[in-house]
């Protein structure tokens, strides 16, 4: 398998838990619109490696987090529905983003 040039982990910090079962949506902006490039499921280590090509070029992206569904599934409420983070890529670096989340809160950073 190739890993994408946009990889995420989503960990589930209330359970302590990786989030394995979260689907993942790769958009990318054109011109003042998003358009859907991938998606996926995180795996049961929560990541997701295979989100689009090996390279993508300059500009924004935003990867979309069905947070909802995944607490529905254990059987625990959210306040935060989904979980859209935008991003810019500059170069051919790559670019993990990875997703902290609890129910009523999450973060985000530029992960190696």
């Amino acid at each position: 398998m190739t890993v994408s040039h946009v990889t995420t982990h989503v960990l589930d910090t209330g359970a302590g838990l990786p989030a394995a079962g979260v689907a993942v949506v790769l958009y990318a902006n054109d011109g003042g619109n998003w358009t859907q490039l991938a998606s996926g499921t995180t795996d049961a280590d929560g990541r997701a490696k295979d989100l689009g090509p090996e390279r993508l070029a300059p500009g924004k992206y935003r990867l979309n987090f069905a947070t909802g569904t995944y607490y529905a599934q254990q059987g625990t409420s959210t306040f935060f529905p989904e979980v859209d983070l935008v991003f810019e890529v500059t170069g051919a670096e790559h670019y993990h983003v990875p997703l902290l989340l609890s129910p009523f809160a999450y973060s985000t950073y530029r992960g190696s």
